[in-house]
C-alpha cells in the first residue's frame, strides 16, 4: 500500500476536496455523432437520479456496468436529449469513487447543457486530470501509470503509444518496485548495524552487499542511458534541412510533408524564418523544419533566420544538408559549408537538381558522392526520394530502442528522480566498500528510497500532483 507523507493541512485540503462531486465532458471539443460526459464523487448517483429519465418507468438503473437507455431532463422536467447512462460503484470505478458516464448525441450546445444541470444539482466542475488523480488518490493506480495515461491519450505514433502502453498496464512500475525491494533490503541490513553496532559486518557479508548495490546501480543506470531514446520517442525524432540558399531546402520540405507547406521561388532567400511540421515515419513523430539558406547577407531579417537555423541544426538529431549539384563549385562550397555548420556523424548529404544533369555528368556526380556517402536526388521530379526515405528511416531506427523486450524511459522527472537515487546509492557503496559509520551509509541509502519512492508516489505532496496533472486534459 502506498505510504502518503502528508502535512495535516495537505491531508485536510485533500479530504475536502476528495469529498466534492466532480463532472466534465470526456469528448474532444467539437460536434460528432456521439458524445461523454462523466461524474464522479459521493453524489454521483443522486444526481443521475435526478437527471435521468428511464425510457420505462418500472425499469431503474440499479445495475452497476449495465447500460440503461432513456432521456437527461431538466430541472423543469424538459427533454434534453436522449442518452445511455452506466453507474460503477464506489471501489469498482477509475476513480474508486461512486461514477456514471452518459453518452449523449455530440453536439457541443447539448453537452454544455447537460453539464450545466450536473452542476446545477451541485457537482462542480472537474480540474485537468482529476478523474485521474482521484484514482491516484483512491490506490487504483500509482503515479507513475497516472502520468502514463496522459502519455497515451498523447501518443501520435506507433513507437510513443507502445512506450505510453507498457507504463500504463504497470510494467514500468514494477521494474520501479523491483529497484526498491533492493534498496530497502539494502537499507535494512545497514540498519541493523546501527542497532546492533557490536555486530560489525563479516567480509562475505559486505561483499555481498556491494553486489546488490552494484545490482540496483547497473538497473538505474540502463534506464537512465535509455532517455535519449525516450525522448526522440516522446519529443519526436528532428531534423533540419539544411544549405545554401535556393538549393531546394523547401522543395524537400514540401516532398516529405507531400503537401506544398512552404514556398517554392527561384529567388535565392526565399525562406527567412524556420518552418515545422511533424509527419510520422514509419512509427516515429518527426519534427521536420525547413531553414533559412545559410551565406553571408547583410539584411537584418535574413541574417536572424540564419541565427535560427544554426540553432535549430545544433538541437537537431539529424541535419540534411541539401546542395545544387547543378552549380560548378559545389564540390569547394560544400567542403567549407560543412566544416563550419554541421557535425559529420549528424549530418546527410543531398546532392539535389539531378534532372539538369546531362548523363554524362551525371554518372561523374554518383562517382563523386560516394566517398561523401551523399544521395542523389531531384525534388522536381521525386527522383531518389525512395531511397532518401529508406535512409531516413534507417538512421532513426539506429537510434530508437527494441521495444519487444525493454523498458524506455520518456520522463524527465522520472530521469531526476532516478539520477539523484543513482547519486545516493553510489554514495552508499562506496561507504560500505570503505567501511564507513553505518548511520551514514543509512542516510544515503534511505535517501535513494525516497527519490525512487517519489517515482511511483509512495511518497508525494501536493505540489508534485499539482505539476503533473496540471498536463492532463479536462475529463481525464
Amino acid at each position: 500500500m502506498r505510504k502518503c507523507k502528508l502535512s495535516h493541512h495537505e491531508k485536510k485540503k485533500t479530504d475536502q476536496y476528495y469529498r466534492e462531486t466532480i463532472a466534465a465532458i470526456i469528448t474532444p471539443p467539437g460536434d460528432g455523432g456521439l458524445g461523454a460526459l462523466r461524474i464522479a464523487g459521493p453524489d454521483a448517483s443522486a444526481i443521475l437520479n435526478k437527471l435521468f429519465q428511464p425510457a420505462k418507468d418500472q425499469i431503474r438503473p440499479n445495475r452497476p456496468f449495465h447500460l440503461y437507455y432513456g432521456h437527461i431532463v431538466d430541472c423543469d422536467g424538459e427533454i434534453i436529449d436522449e442518452v445511455t447512462v452506466v453507474e460503477m460503484p464506489a471501489g469498482r470505478s477509475y476513480t474508486g469513487q461512486a461514477q456514471a458516464e452518459i453518452f449523449s448525441h455530440g453536439g457541443y450546445y447539448i453537452m454544455r447543457k447537460i453539464l450545466a444541470e450536473m452542476v446545477g444539482l451541485g457537482a462542480r466542475v472537474a480540474e485537468p486530470g482529476e478523474f485521474t488523480r482521484r484514482a491516484f488518490l483512491a490506490g487504483r493506480i500509482d503515479l507513475a501509470r497516472a502520468e502514463a495515461v496522459a502519455d497515451i491519450i498523447a501518443s501520435k505514433t506507433e513507437y510513443a503509444y507502445g512506450a505510453a502502453k507498457k507504463n500504463l498496464l504497470g510494467r514500468f512500475s514494477e521494474h520501479i518496485d523491483k529497484m526498491r525491494e533492493l534498496a530497502v533490503g539494502l537499507l535494512s541490513e545497514i540498519e541493523a548495524s546501527v542497532d546492533y553496532p557490536e555486530e560489525h559486518l563479516e567480509p562475505a557479508e559486505q561483499e555481498q552487499l556491494m553486489v546488490t548495490a552494484d545490482m540496483l546501480i547497473d538497473m538505474i543506470r540502463e534506464l537512465l542511458d535509455s532517455y535519449q531514446a525516450g525522448q526522440i520517442i516522446k519529443e519526436g525524432f528532428k531534423i533540419a534541412i539544411a544549405g545554401r540558399p535556393n538549393a531546394g531546402k523547401s522543395s524537400l520540405f514540401n516532398l516529405l510533408l507531400n503537401k506544398n507547406r512552404a514556398i517554392v521561388a527561384p529567388v535565392p532567400g526565399t525562406t527567412r524564418d524556420y518552418l515545422t511540421e511533424w509527419i510520422d515515419l514509419d512509427g516515429v513523430a518527426v519534427a521536420l523544419t525547413d531553414t533559412a539558406g545559410l551565406r553571408v547577407s547583410s539584411g537584418v531579417i535574413e541574417k536572424a533566420g540564419q541565427d535560427s537555423a544554426r540553432a535549430i541544426m545544433s538541437d537537431a538529431e539529424l541535419v540534411i544538408w541539401i546542395v545544387d549539384a547543378a552549380r560548378k563549385r559545389w564540390q569547394k562550397e560544400l567542403a567549407g559549408d560543412l566544416k563550419a555548420y554541421s557535425e559529420a556523424d549528424r549530418h546527410l548529404i543531398l546532392l539535389n537538381k539531378i534532372d539538369k544533369l546531362p548523363g554524362e555528368e551525371l554518372s561523374k556526380l554518383k562517382r563523386e558522392s560516394k566517398p561523401l556517402a551523399a544521395l542523389a536526388i531531384s525534388c522536381k521530379i521525386g527522383a531518389g526520394f525512395k531511397r532518401l526515405r529508406k535512409e531516413l528511416i534507417d538512421r532513426i531506427t539506429r537510434q530508437m530502442p527494441d521495444l519487444t523486450d525493454r523498458l524506455v524511459l520518456t520522463s524527465e522527472r522520472h530521469r531526476t528522480k532516478l539520477a539523484n537515487a543513482l547519486k545516493y546509492l553510489r554514495r552508499g557503496r562506496k561507504g560500505i566498500a570503505s567501511g564507513e559509520s553505518p548511520e551514514l551509509i543509512a542516510f544515503e541509502l534511505r535517501r535513494a528510497v525516497n527519490e525512487i519512492d517519489e517515482i511511483t508516489g509512495r511518497i508525494y505532496n501536493e505540489e508534485i500532483l499539482d505539476r503533473i496533472f496540471e498536463r492532463f486534459c479536462i475529463g481525464k
